[in-house]
């Protein structure tokens, strides 16, 4: 097999990071995927319900349950939306285990110890969404169908709001990396460096 034949096989088994994600493309509401259609999320405003009391508490519940009811389509989901030390301290925990010098092996389990307890202070920082997948509804019916489950939401008593392009970006990074920092999430590598040129005052000028 010649050079040229190898590198062709190696592109053809290689898979772009897209189609890894099973995105397709992020719309101005949706995300569009590979297997599984048009995805619709919305943001739930968390409630605290180690504040509730056992009745509210059902209630919340019997809430959910009517939900869940009333459109089948419906699926829940549950990110971190902050940063997991879970990979670190498996590596301070191995390191520690493999270190024979006691001061460096304690300076790693006191680190440990430290992102422990930042793992716990941000044990309560959750996203929550519920999730629509768009099948077989046509373009006009799209709107008023997602417009009849937030209003199912809101009368339900579960307030929230649909996610934009810009909202399915992060929700993305923080699921596939974990990055909860950056502000603004580019389409495609280096756009924030690309500028339109200025067009010359006189675009009229002939070469003779």
């Amino acid at each position: 097999m010649s050079l040229a034949d190898l590198w062709s096989n190696l592109q053809k088994k290689q898979k772009p990071t897209r189609r890894l994600m099973n995105v397709e493309r992020i719309g101005d509401y949706s995300l569009h995927s590979i297997r599984g259609g048009e995805i619709v999320y919305f943001l739930v405003q968390p409630t605290n319900i180690s504040v509730l009391s056992s009745e509210s508490l059902a209630a919340r519940i019997y809430s959910l349950m009517n939900v869940l009811k009333g459109f089948a389509e419906v699926e829940m989901l549950c990110l971190d939306s902050r940063e997991s030390f879970e990979n670190n301290k498996r590596f301070l925990r191995e390191r520690a285990m493999n270190e024979d010098i006691p001061e460096i092996r304690s300076l790693l389990e006191q680190e440990n110890r430290h992102l422990d307890r930042i793992q716990v202070q941000m044990a309560t920082t959750r996203e929550f969404l519920i999730i629509v997948r768009l099948r077989d509804q046509k373009k006009q019916e799209v709107f008023p169908y997602l417009g009849r489950i937030e209003k199912l939401l809101s009368e339900q008593g579960f307030k929230v709001r649909r996610a934009d392009g810009e909202d399915i970006k992060r929700l993305l990074a923080i699921y596939f990396e974990q990055n909860v920092t950056t502000e603004h999430f580019e389409d495609f590598d280096g756009e924030r460096w690309i500028t339109v040129m200025e067009q010359p005052e006189n675009s009229n000028l002939h070469v003779k």
